[in-house]
């Protein structure tokens, strides 16, 4: 959407696309999700690490049995028949029928749960665009900038001609701006600082100009920020599928007779990582509404949103990774004591 504002004005390499949005990144990666987890899956990487899960689980069984034994001499046949379960669930798990076992459907429907609930916070949390404005907000300033900065070095006639030709593209850029999101105050504010410039090219001060254009580097800046914004939604993703193609090895694994067992800490890790990715959606969405129902709604007011683009690209994954980290513990720790409990009372 932002590229093709950028087209139309013929703007070329300002920013990119800083409108991209969660719901187009999940989907770009639905294809590699589907080819791993459902697609041939008895040939492919995953069908190679059930394999090797399948292994993991013969060699455990050797010590599940041993404890099995022992229970079954000290604990009075209690919990040794409710231990029994877990053999027939690694086996119902694990058992791959060529377009993927039992962990694969579940992993994959898990995936597609937690992106619906994602996009229901995207489009409920986000219903105005209050995202999509406050990147347009912050690279807005950089586009003008590109249309006037030509002007800046030039004087007499050649000015007023190359604010003529600014004038044609501004005039678009508004109109492009008013159609995707209104008559925003932010729009008007921008569009009279503009105003002033261009309608008075002999009178416009070395000053002005520069509080309207900026540095030169901020474009280059802002447009690294967005893309660590997009790096880290794209890092999630990997990294659900990192987990997801693990879970034969947790699943495994989880014979052996210990207190944590693996697929506990393989389920943490994979809502962990949907509560990350949800946490930065609804950081990103109520940020970019105290902005644009905050200080940008008056016209009068000349605000620097560089801040908006830091927090964004650098200290919003990091917030969402620590809540991720934290809910992932607690999540870890009620699903052992669950476990506890219905081992004490099976």
């Amino acid at each position: 959407m932002y590229i093709k504002i950028l087209a139309q004005t013929g703007v070329d390499e300002i920013i990119g696309d800083g409108a991209t949005t969660a719901r187009s990144i999940a989907e770009a990666w639905d294809e590699q999700w589907l080819n791993l987890l459902q697609n041939n899956s008895s040939e492919n990487l995953y069908g190679s690490l059930t394999n090797l899960g399948v292994f993991f689980a013969v060699g455990t069984l050797l010590f599940f049995m041993m404890q099995w034994l022992k229970d079954l001499i000290y604990s009075e046949y209690s919990r040794p028949i409710s231990s029994l379960i877990w053999p027939f669930i690694v086996v119902l798990l694990l058992t791959n029928t060529g377009n993927g076992s039992v962990l694969s459907s579940l992993t994959l429907g898990v995936r597609n749960y937690i992106n619906t609930i994602n996009q229901q916070v995207v489009r409920i949390g986000d219903s105005d665009q209050y995202y999509q404005q406050a990147l347009s907000m912050s690279v807005a300033e950089e586009v003008v900038a590109s249309f006037l900065r030509p002007c800046q070095s030039l004087s007499g006639e050649q000015r007023v001609q190359c604010f003529a030709k600014a004038t044609e593209k501004t005039d678009t850029l508004w109109q492009e701006y008013r159609d995707l999101y209104g008559d925003r105050p932010w729009i008007v504010r921008l569009e009279e600082q503009v105003n002033q410039i261009i309608l008075n090219p002999n009178n416009v001060s070395e000053f002005a100009f520069n509080s309207l254009l900026g540095s030169t580097i901020q474009p280059s800046i802002k447009s690294f920020l967005i893309s660590l914004q997009s790096a880290f939604q794209n890092l999630i993703e990997v990294t659900m599928l990192l987990v997801a193609a693990l879970g034969p090895l947790a699943v495994g694994g989880s014979l052996l007779p210990v207190a944590g067992k693996p697929i506990f800490a393989w389920i943490t890790g994979f809502i962990a990582m949907g509560i990350a990715k949800i946490s930065f959606n609804i950081i990103a969405i109520l940020t970019s509404s105290a902005i644009v129902n905050g200080t940008s709604s008056n016209p009068n007011t000349n605000i620097d949103l560089m801040w908006f683009m830091i927090f964004l690209g650098v200290l919003a994954p990091i917030l969402s990774l620590l809540i991720a980290a934290s809910g992932g513990f607690a999540v870890f720790n009620a699903i052992s004591n669950t476990s506890s409990w219905v081992s004490e009372k099976v």
